[in-house]
């Protein structure tokens, strides 16, 4: 396992192609400022030496140098040491709504993107807690299994948009289902599920579920997603809105946040609903609920120690920089030989 310490420097690779173009904006200029002194017969006796691929050979290893640079100044780092590590915490399945109505921007910036804000900030508040993901709209799907690594979490989380997932509509039963195959220990009493959603449900075995849920020790709770007056469901192209969803009369959809089956879903799962318009609460009110619970000790497996690479690009590219200073841009004899590009014709 490898990683990058200062991706930034990573712009420093910009430096390349601008080489690279001058370059070429240089032999061109060359070229015709040569031919306005001389036809190409004469040229070639005044100067038999000179050597197009000598040049060529010059801005490759330039380039190679600046780019062996540029990883020394990222430093990636290999893993060297891979510990076994026992914690103590609870399953943290969060349920993220990706239905057409999360595109609704009732609330800053719009239901989704708020979402996801409210997930990172909680997965950022958790320690030692393993989390999933799962997405939903008219079906549920996973997105990521239990795990402790809050990294990878945080990257899948960002990938997720309403059109990940074909069919549309509202389904919270299916999440809630598909919640019970993420938890390897069916004993085990600390098991959450965290429901993101304005609330819509279009299939209407949520309730049932969810209490068959609770009797399996998985306790919910909802977040939600939106405005009580609601909002209409914009229609996007590359970020601009063209339009807005309407019905078979024409009329502009509203969609509005349901806290009614919202609440009824946490009351059937000994959960408890908080409205997600305000992200410290959210975070708050939760993490004080899973600090409640009883930690379940389990173990993980853990990249301990990793050890700099970044010497070996800087050496790499100041032994690039030391032979590009001695390359002359004439042939030499063996090159002369080899006849590269048809040069002595």
């Amino acid at each position: 396992m490898f990683r990058l310490d200062e991706t930034i420097w990573f712009w420093t690779l910009l430096v390349i192609p601008v080489i690279i173009l001058l370059f070429v904006v240089l032999q061109l200029w060359r070229r015709s400022a040569q031919r306005k002194f001389a036809d190409s017969a004469l040229l070639k006796r005044l100067s038999p030496n000179q050597s197009l691929f000598k040049s060529i050979l010059k801005i490759i290893v330039l380039c190679g140098a600046f780019a062996c640079l540029s990883l020394a100044l990222v430093n990636p780092k290999i893993g060297t040491k891979l510990e076994t590590v026992r914690s103590e915490g609870v399953d943290v399945v969060f349920a993220i709504d990706v239905s057409k109505s999360m595109l609704a921007e009732d609330i800053a910036p719009s239901r989704l993107d708020k979402s996801k804000q409210l997930v990172t900030q909680i997965i950022n508040s958790l320690v030692s807690d393993r989390v999933g993901i799962i997405a939903y709209a008219g079906k549920a799907f996973p997105q990521l299994p239990i795990t402790t690594d809050y990294a990878s979490a945080k990257m899948f989380l960002q990938n997720m948009n309403t059109d990940m997932l074909s069919s549309q509509g509202t389904a919270i039963s299916e999440a809630i289902q598909l919640s019970k195959t993420y938890f390897d220990n069916e004993d085990q009493a600390n098991r959450v599920l965290i429901i993101i959603s304005d609330g819509e449900d279009h299939d209407g075995d949520a309730m049932d579920v969810a209490e068959e849920a609770a009797e399996q020790g998985i306790r919910i709770y909802t977040v939600g997603v939106g405005d009580l007056k609601g909002g209409p469901i914009p229609i996007k192209r590359n970020g601009v809105i063209l339009n807005y969803k309407k019905d078979n009369q024409g009329e502009t959809v509203i969609t509005r946040l349901n806290e009614t089956t919202l609440k009824e879903i946490a009351s059937e799962a000994n959960g408890v609903y908080i409205n997600g318009s305000n992200t410290s609460e959210v975070v708050k009110t939760l993490t004080g609920e899973l600090a409640k619970m009883d930690k379940q000790e389990f173990e993980s497996k853990q990249i301990a120690d990793f050890k700099d690479q970044f010497q070996w690009f800087l050496g790499l590219g100041i032994f690039l920089l030391f032979i590009d200073i001695f390359f002359l841009e004439r042939k030499t004899a063996w090159l002369k030989k080899l006849n590269l590009f048809n040069e002595n014709f």
